[in-house]
């Protein structure tokens, strides 16, 4: 299972239909569909309708996207997660950073790696958000679409740096594509990223594995409390209620009983019957197995006997 957790989308994108039945025939099954918020969160955040032509093997998600730049800024976090699936940051300075890497909740930390930071990578920041589930997120598309020599050796640069201060852990991998020109194929993406220093294995992590823990704990934020508890239907019938207020069970079940005890009653040929099955019933009790125990205790009993009797 291949995930692409970053396509761009609007309600009037006209190529959103083309992109994700290119997506579907390189062989992904979730794409997470992103809405880019920066400044001011609105009143009543809602993520745009769902494509109307979705192929049938591709799980759409939704995502919003916001851009940090005051680390006072956005702190109504847990109201988006309730609305979308995913809940990306991207900071764009050091201390914004910081603080989606140790306070701020979030599911993915994304960094616009086509443009030259102000500031490094840090192994002990980064690795505070892998820490808490967050993962760090790569996006290829803005330096392989077309965006210039500069994009691509900022991409290259910035991303060998990100591996190199995450010792390899905690990294996806999307595409960011706007059309789908801007898309890639799960193992061209995986060879790109041994291009940026991760191994093969950690490539494929990177947009499978990784990827689904990132949906599977942002789920589970949203149906448990803290991660404890999740509330699921045990799907047990109910039982009709009649008009008396009580299960047709426990009503079916008294009107048996009724009917039994007017029957033996009724005739004595149903009370010799009975008595008859109690009496069988009893015998089969009485010839259960004996246990080992009460063996011993016969055949001591019968050897005495015999004893007794050689003597007399």
């Amino acid at each position: 299972m291949f995930y692409d957790l970053n396509v761009p989308y609007s309600s009037d994108d006209p190529e959103i239909a083309h992109t994700l039945s290119f997506l579907e025939e390189l062989g992904y099954t979730t794409v997470a569909l992103s809405q880019t918020i920066s400044g001011k969160l609105p009143p009543s955040p809602t993520p745009p309708p769902t494509p109307a032509n979705v192929p049938k093997n591709v799980k759409v998600l939704s995502r919003v996207n916001l851009t940090l730049s005051d680390p006072a800024q956005n702190q109504r976090l847990a109201s988006l997660a309730q609305v979308y699936d995913l809940v990306a940051l991207r900071p764009t300075n050091e201390k914004a950073l910081l603080n989606a890497c140790t306070s701020l909740e979030c599911d993915v930390i994304s960094l616009d790696l086509s443009v030259r930071l102000p500031f490094y990578f840090k192994f002990k920041m980064l690795s505070a958000a892998i820490a808490r589930g967050i993962r760090l997120e790569v996006c290829y598309g803005p330096g392989v679409t077309g965006s210039g020599l500069e994009a691509r050796r900022n991409l290259i640069g910035n991303a060998m740096s990100l591996i190199r201060a995450t010792r390899g852990r905690g990294i996806i991998v999307s595409s960011e594509a706007r059309k789908a020109l801007g898309v890639r194929a799960p193992w061209d993406v995986i060879n790109l990223a041994c291009v940026w220093g991760l191994s093969q294995e950690r490539g494929k992590e990177a947009i499978c594995e990784e990827a689904r823990k990132v949906v599977a704990l942002a789920k589970l934020k949203r149906t448990s409390w803290r991660g404890i508890i999740d509330i699921v239907d045990g799907g047990q019938k109910k039982t009709p209620q009649t008009g008396h207020g009580q299960p047709a069970s426990v009503q079916n079940g008294a009107v048996s009983k009724k009917k039994g005890a007017s029957e033996t009653q009724g005739s004595g040929d149903n009370l010799k019957r009975k008595a008859s099955l109690g009496s069988e019933a009893a015998v089969e009790d009485n010839e259960k197995p004996l246990s080992k125990r009460e063996m011993k205790r016969r055949a001591k009993k019968a050897r005495l006997e015999a004893v007794e009797a050689t003597v007399s």
